[in-house]
């Protein structure tokens, strides 16, 4: 009896796994759906609408945004992470809802680590420090120069507290052993608004909105915490040629799935994904957005993922930045 059972429970164990092998060999088999934690028409929105395009082409099935915004995109992230790991619901995050908000907030009502399955780092969109056209700096050696002579009078806007661009200028502070007046806001446009109307001195915020005010010379690019220089931003140099070597803080973009979402679902997607990072298209979208491609592995992203954590969690308790 005990050897009939122990029978009975592999022919079990192989149907189930035929039947996973059928599903993720079929997939997609209707159409999928890619939660962008954020409002549509921000960057990891538009980032997504360019994948999906692909995608939908690509795989023979549609492909559809769904804008689930709140709660630093934990909104959007939780539904993911709480979804059934078929392939059929994906997640395109940024660093907060894919990683650093189990860092800030207290009571997060899933671990992305542990939820989320990655499948490709899409792309990496460097912090750039921007300035008044009045200030008296020139670039990012003279404002620390100028903030520590001018203690408690310098103000830095950021587009909302815990955002990258917060934890990247307490991060620049604590190096440089500086301090700022700090302003939150509700996005890039405010910032922009008072840097232009000189309400504040600078703002520090991922690149896309920045770019082409600062060719235009409405604003001044102070320095970019990017491992290089940005093409469309010759003159502006980085973080680390300003000073502070090894200083590198972006947001980046990453597709997830479900944990538990069959291998050869994730093998597809990554290598669909991957695919699209190197077409014209992606190129094109990517300079207009400030970002650029990166791709790879999972397993990569999994390891990238881990060491961003690992980064960055001292810098936030530092600051005590908690939700």
């Amino acid at each position: 009896m005990r050897a009939r059972g122990s029978f009975l429970l592999g022919v079990v164990a192989a149907l189930c796994a035929l039947g996973s092998l059928a599903q993720a060999q079929t997939w997609p088999a209707r159409s999928v759906t890619v939660v962008v934690p954020f409002a549509a028409g921000v960057t990891g929105d538009i980032v997504a609408r360019g994948l999906v395009e692909y995608l939908s082409s690509t795989l023979g099935q549609p492909f559809v945004v769904d804008n689930r915004a709140g709660a630093g995109g934990n909104i959007g992230g939780n539904a993911v992470a709480k979804a059934t790991p078929d392939g059929y619901t994906l997640l395109l995050a940024t660093t907060g809802p894919a990683a650093n908000n189990k860092l800030t907030y207290k009571n997060m009502p899933y671990d992305p680590q542990r939820d989320l399955a990655p499948i490709v780092l899409m792309g990496k969109s460097p912090v750039i420090i921007t300035a008044k056209l009045s200030l008296p700096a020139k670039d990012l050696k003279e404002f620390v120069a100028y903030s520590k002579a001018n203690p408690g009078k310098v103000t830095a806007g950021y587009p909302g507290n815990g955002t990258f661009g917060h934890i990247t200028g307490e991060l620049l502070q604590q190096r440089a052993g500086m301090q700022f007046v700090q302003t939150h806001y509700r996005g890039s446009p405010a910032i922009i608004n008072d840097i232009l109307g000189e309400h504040i001195d600078i703002g520090m915020d991922s690149m896309a909105p920045y770019v082409q005010l600062i060719q235009e010379k409405k604003l001044r690019g102070l320095a970019i915490a990017g491992a290089q220089r940005w093409p469309s931003l010759p003159d502006v140099p980085t973080v680390a040629e300003s000073g502070f070597p090894g200083f590198e803080a972006a947001v980046w973009y990453a597709l997830l799935a479900p944990a538990g979402t069959p291998p050869d679902v994730i093998a597809k997607l990554n290598k669909a994904s991957n695919d699209y990072l190197k077409t014209q298209g992606a190129a094109d979208l990517y300079a207009k957005l400030g970002i650029q491609a990166s791709g790879g592995t999972p397993e990569e992203l999994k390891a990238f993922i881990e060491a961003e954590l690992a980064k960055w969690e001292p810098v936030i308790k530092a600051a005590k930045i908690e939700f």
